[in-house]
């Protein structure tokens, strides 16, 4: 048995919920294969550790990489992605993904993709220098927009709605001939709430739950950090998350008054 059919039959032993993610449940909703360097598993916040537990206790290496959101198991060359939230704390994994996961067999199990509706929501703020997950979005609403629950798709942004609608109008411009995939009542609604204004609101950088490094200036230039607004993030994981940052997106400046100010 492979190694991460191995962790998908501890789990389902121990009778805990999980959901397959990432570039497996990517492929089977847009048919595109990528390699595969890692396997991700969606749980609840509840079970992260006691997934993690379990793995050690059957001889596998494991340890929370970001106690906010990921924790990591290994074997040789290979490791599963335990997720529980988002990088930015922002997308945490709650019942509702287990609600609408869609059925598929995954190396030999019965599992649960993560919904389509929920790696938009995931996938939308994952704007790095070094990663954007936008062409993703925009592959799943290609794919699954006439199937997708786009009631719940806004909700889940909440609001950060505009976000949901910068990629909306970006899968207008990349697919002319698909924008009908997207219905036309959910524009009209997104594009309505930018009519509406907006009233004054506290001196803050959103940017920050989009890129964790490319938004550090704004801090200095007096914005208070957006993953403290938004997120469910401490003040000591932001600063862990931030300095986590590759090298290439972080550049040759040094980020650290920056990055420590974010959690001031």
């Amino acid at each position: 048995m492979s190694f991460y059919a191995r962790v998908l039959a501890l789990l389902r032993t121990a009778d805990i919920p999980f959901l397959v993610g990432g570039g497996f449940a990517l492929e089977r909703y847009i048919g595109v294969r990528r390699p595969a360097c890692d396997f991700d598993v969606f749980v609840l916040p509840s079970d992260a550790l006691r997934v993690l537990s379990i793995c050690r206790d059957n001889g596998y290496l494991t340890r929370i990489v970001h106690p906010h959101w990921l924790g990591k198991v290994y074997h040789r060359t290979q490791h599963v992605d335990v997720i529980f939230n988002s990088g930015n704390g922002a997308v945490p994994v709650d019942r509702t993904w287990f609600d609408h996961g869609v059925v598929a067999r995954v190396l030999g199990h019965t599992a649960l993709l993560c919904p389509p509706e929920e790696m938009i929501w995931s996938k939308s703020y994952v704007m790095e220098r070094e990663r954007f997950d936008g062409a993703d979005v925009l592959h799943l609403i290609r794919a699954a927009g006439s199937r997708l629950d786009w009631k719940r798709l806004v909700a889940r942004f909440g609001d950060s709605w505009r976000i949901l609608l910068a990629h909306l109008v970006l899968f207008g411009f990349v697919y002319p001939n698909e924008r009908t995939r997207i219905p036309e009542q959910v524009m009209r609604e997104l594009v309505e709430r930018l009519g509406e204004g907006d009233q004054p609101g506290p001196r803050v950088c959103m940017g920050t739950l989009l890129s964790r490094t490319q938004y550090l200036a704004d801090l200095d230039w007096g914005y208070e950090d957006g993953r403290l607004t938004l997120g469910t993030m401490s003040p000591e994981q932001i600063v862990r998350w931030t300095a986590a940052a590759p090298r290439v997106a972080r550049g040759a400046g040094d980020h650290g008054s920056r990055t420590r100010r974010s959690a001031r």
